[in-house]
Parts: structure tokens; sequence; C-alpha cells
């Protein structure tokens, strides 16, 4: 692990060497930024460059993104995705995806992002079981992964790309004296996920860890 005064100059540098976020979305983080402390949720500008990315290489037409917020992350899933291809996005916010569905409409995406508001785990039970999906983001409540995953790895297709948000926990996963429940839940889903024969894993540094999981 890198030296705590160091591990800022590695994020910014890490920034400094990823695609930007363009205008619009640098006033979506501004916006987010100024709800206070909650916008802690948003991802990074690094992650978002590493979203388009994977929804680029995968030629996603259909994914599923299961916490949206206020909407960086489904604009870069998006924007992504292959011309013809459909995100559904999963949040019980009414008022945070009130903001994500403005700047959806505003980067011309509004037709690309279907919106459900309501538990997450009632809309992946909706889904069809069969294994058509592209691709799918968790980022939402960390006691619910273990639930999502499970709803979500039987419907991907093979060679669909799973992406999870925060599995470090701050590095707080590696600390057995941790016993945040968050911290906690994460630490078993991360030791799930990686004895799971359904996929192949990485898991990456990026910002507060993002497992990528590609079913077999």
């Amino acid at each position: 692990m890198a030296e705590p005064d160091l591990y800022p100059r590695i994020l910014a540098y890490l920034v400094a060497h990823s695609t930007p976020p363009d205008e619009l979305v640098q006033r979506l983080i501004a916006e987010t930024a100024a709800l206070g402390g909650v916008s802690s949720m948003q991802i990074s500008t690094d992650e978002g460059a590493f979203l388009t990315n994977i929804a680029r290489l995968a030629n996603a037409t259909s994914a599923v993104e299961v916490g949206t917020f206020t909407g960086y992350s489904a604009i870069c899933i998006a924007r992504g995705m292959a011309p013809d291809g459909r995100l559904l996005c999963c949040d019980v916010s009414e008022e945070w995806t009130a903001i994500a569905r403005r700047y959806w409409s505003e980067a011309g995406l509004s037709d690309k992002i279907e919106l459900r508001l309501g538990p997450a785990l009632e809309t992946l039970r909706s889904l069809p079981d069969e294994p058509r999906l592209d691709l799918a983001f968790i980022d939402a409540d960390k006691l619910g992964y273990p639930s999502y995953w499970e709803q979500i790895v039987p419907r991907m297709r093979p060679g669909g790309a799973i992406i999870v948000d925060n599995v470090l926990q701050r590095f707080q996963v590696l600390d057995d004296a941790a016993t945040n429940e968050n911290v906690v839940a994460i630490r078993h889903f991360n030791d799930q996920v990686v004895a799971d024969d359904r996929v192949d894993v990485a898991m990456l540094p990026i910002r507060d860890g993002v497992t990528l999981a590609v079913k077999r």
C-alpha cells in the first residue's frame, strides 16, 4: 500500500492521465458536490473513463446499473455503449435521479437510458432470466451487494462484464479490527466473488477499489 502522504499524489496523477470529463459532466460534478457530504457517492473521473472504455470494449447493447445517484456513471456507461444500446438504471431516490434526468436529456441520452425507481432487487428479479446482459455496474448499498450479484450473474452473457465499486472500503477491508457493517459486508462479498466459478475476476485499485468480473 502507498504511504498515506503519497496516495493523494497518486490519485491526482491517475486523474491527470485519464480522459477528462467534458463541460457537461463537469457541471454535473459541480452540482453534485453542492449537495454536501452525500456527494462522496459519486464516482471519480478516472473511474468514469474506465466505465466508458469497458462499455465500448464490450460493444454493450444491454446494460444495467444498480445505484444511479445523480447520473454521472450512467452517462459514462451510455456513451460507451453501442448506438442501439439500452441502459437500465435502478435507484430509489426521486430527488437525486431528477438531477440525473436533466443531464441525460442535455447529453442526448434520454432515449438510451431507462430509470426505474424502487428497490433494485425487485427490478432485477423482474428482468428476463435469459443470459443477455452485456454489462452491469453495481454501486449501491453495500449490504445488498451479494443479492444484486446473485440476480445479475445468471443474466450475463458469456463474456459479459460486471463492475463493482467500493470493494476496498478505504482500505479498511485489510484491517481485521474494522467492524463497520459495510466493511464487514464487502469483505465477505469480495471472498464470495473470487470463489465464484462462473466468472473470472480482477480487483483493481481504482479509487475505492473496483472489481471487474467477466462471465465465463
